[in-house]
């Protein structure tokens, strides 16, 4: 059994088929496949089945790959400490974002790691709540920005990045504007304007629902809070955004939801355990003190 075939077999389930991982290698087809059939004799079982359109994972497969990922990560590991000791740190580094969370400076973060660290490969995946904190636990992200509501999730160590109350941002001079607060029931019949399912701050909102006996009438969906407050500021409907989205604009009036009230965390996410490697440590460590200054608390 040979590194490469582990590599070779881990990238095939990663990008889900053959021909991506070959071009991810940068190496033949053929040799990506010959490379696995010789791993599935020395084992005794196909870890793939071909049968369909996509390449799937057998029975043995499964079983085979935390094995194979931890044994690449316990290579990578140690040639980033031998390289770390001669001031040279190398590796690779997977983050996850919400879309929303552009504003938190994301770009500015990676591109002054790389700045620091340019032997070390960093990769950007955008995507909803849940599947970022899945990548971090099953250790395809080494850490996420994510948004939850209540504690922090289950396996995971946080930073919290952004811990604020969400309101019904409205436009001067609609009904709602002249309010303290508004009870979310009272919310049942306006048009609202949400991140779409899967955000942190969409699952809040659909779970103070559910547990009143409320349908929410979405009426519009977007994947960043600036865009909802534009729209709400053209009298669109009523955009739920965290507090200091609404309080940055002259053209809109954020009004706390309460009964209940709605509170969502930002947080950078990475798993309890620790990171897996030297590179990993050096990103996580330089994410949470480019992060520390966005800090914003719930009042």
């Amino acid at each position: 059994m040979e590194l490469r075939q582990l590599r070779y077999f881990v990238t095939v389930v990663d990008e889900g088929g053959f021909t991506r991982a070959a071009e991810k290698l940068h190496v033949a087809q053929p040799g990506v496949s010959a490379q696995i059939r010789q791993l599935e004799r020395e084992l005794g079982q196909p870890l793939l089945d071909r049968s369909g359109r996509a390449v799937r994972l057998t029975q043995a497969g499964s079983a085979v790959l935390p094995y194979a990922r931890a044994a690449l990560t316990a290579v990578d590991g140690a040639r980033c400490a031998v390289e770390e000791l001669t001031g040279l740190l190398r590796g690779s580094v997977a983050m996850g974002t919400l879309p929303s969370c552009a504003p938190l400076g994301v770009a500015d973060l990676l591109a002054s790691f790389h700045e620091r660290h340019p032997g070390v490969e960093v990769t950007l995946t955008e995507s909803d709540a849940g599947t970022l904190l899945d990548g971090v636990r099953d250790g395809g992200l080494d850490a996420a920005l994510v948004a939850f509501g209540g504690s922090a999730p289950e396996g995971l160590a946080t930073q919290t990045v952004l811990d604020e109350y969400l309101v019904a941002a409205v436009r001067p001079g609609d009904p709602l504007a002249g309010r303290d607060t508004v009870p979310l029931r009272a919310l049942a019949d306006r048009a609202l304007i949400s991140l779409p399912p899967g955000g942190g701050m969409r699952a809040i909102l659909d779970q103070a629902c559910t547990a009143e006996g409320i349908t929410p009438r979405i009426a519009f969906e977007a994947g960043d809070p600036g865009v909802l407050a534009d729209l709400a500021s053209r009298g669109l409907g009523v955009a739920i955004v965290p507090e200091s989205t609404a309080r940055d604009r002259a053209d809109l009036c954020g009004v706390p939801i309460v009964r209940p009230r709605l509170r969502g965390t930002v947080a950078l996410a990475w798993r309890a355990a620790g990171p897996s490697g030297p590179a990993a440590q050096a990103f996580l460590d330089h994410a949470r003190t480019s992060l520390a200054g966005f800090t914003v608390a719930a009042s």
